[in-house]
């Protein structure tokens, strides 16, 4: 046998070994992803077509589409749907347009000032959503919330306001609680992805003569763009599964003004114990995230 065959062979041996051992390395995350992602969506999507209650003594019966069915002649279900959309649409412009404008100011610092500033941005993520929730409930407090004090002390209010209680501004009053606790991320990718623009174009750019808006849209935004659609993708799937704040807050209320789908998934599961209703909830839900995050790629490889 030749040398040449020889050492085709240890060198195939060798790459069996490596992928064997990179495959037992992933083995305990593939079997985690196996059994607590994978299965789970297959038996969501199963139950879907029964009428499965949680805890009751009896069998499940097919209906088939029966519970998609019911799903847009449940008028709870179109308001959770349409305040959904409503706090993406209003959340994700915003968080994606004042993370770029933030990052876009503080980029250029060094040393401790930058590490301040993405501290107190990315301060929320790392906080639990249980005690920041707490803080803004406090905040909003319709008898001693700081909101109604500044209020009352400017002129602008002339009595407290049952911010979380009224229909009128208690979904404006979780998007904003949203999206305060959603900008730290993309900030922090925002400087990095900024900071990695190369700076020779930048350069060669300005002694050519163009404006700082043309810097931007020309070199920068084309070399974040990445960056940007992972943003994008992940505050969307973000807003769409909103369910702490509506939990700790208000609870879907007043008079469901402030449910989403996530909420009333859990509301129909663990409440009212019909969960084939909710898997069907659960499924057009996921297929709503994955059609649009699908048009986020789409839009902005073609850009």
């Amino acid at each position: 046998m030749s040398r040449t065959t020889n050492a085709a062979l240890r060198e195939r041996a060798l790459v069996i070994r490596e992928t064997r051992s990179a495959y037992l390395f992933l083995l305990p995350s593939l079997v985690f992803f196996l059994g607590f992602v994978v299965l789970p969506m297959v038996l969501c999507v199963f139950t879907s077509f029964f009428d499965s209650t949680m805890g009751a003594d009896t069998q499940d019966v097919f209906v088939g589409l029966k519970n998609y069915q019911n799903l847009f002649a449940d008028p709870i279900f179109r308001k959770a749907l349409a305040n959904t959309f409503i706090i993406v649409v209003v959340s994700v412009p915003v968080v994606c347009v004042f993370s770029l404008w933030v990052s876009s100011l503080i980029y250029k610092m060094r040393g401790p000032v930058l590490s301040s500033f993405r501290v107190i941005f990315y301060l929320p993520v790392v906080t639990g959503s249980v005690a920041v929730t707490v803080v803004w409930k406090w905040m909003f407090n319709n008898y001693y919330g700081i909101f109604n004090y500044l209020g009352k002390s400017t002129g602008i209010i002339h009595e407290n306001i049952n911010w979380l209680g009224d229909e009128r501004f208690a979904l404006a009053c979780i998007i904003l609680i949203l999206m305060t606790t959603s900008v730290g991320q993309p900030i922090v990718l925002y400087v990095s992805a900024l900071g990695n623009v190369d700076d020779s174009v930048v350069e060669a750019a300005k002694v050519d003569g163009a404006t700082n808006f043309q810097l931007f849209w020309k070199i920068k935004w084309p070399a974040i763009m990445p960056t940007t659609l992972y943003i994008l993708v992940i505050t969307m799937i973000n807003s769409f599964q909103c369910f702490a704040l509506i939990q700790l807050l208000t609870s879907g209320g007043p008079n469901h003004s402030t449910d989403t789908v996530m909420y009333y998934i859990y509301y129909t599961a663990f409440k009212l114990y019909d969960y084939g209703y909710a898997n069907a909830m659960g499924v057009v839900l996921a297929i709503i995230i994955a059609v649009l995050s699908a048009v986020q790629f789409r839009v902005t490889r073609e850009r």
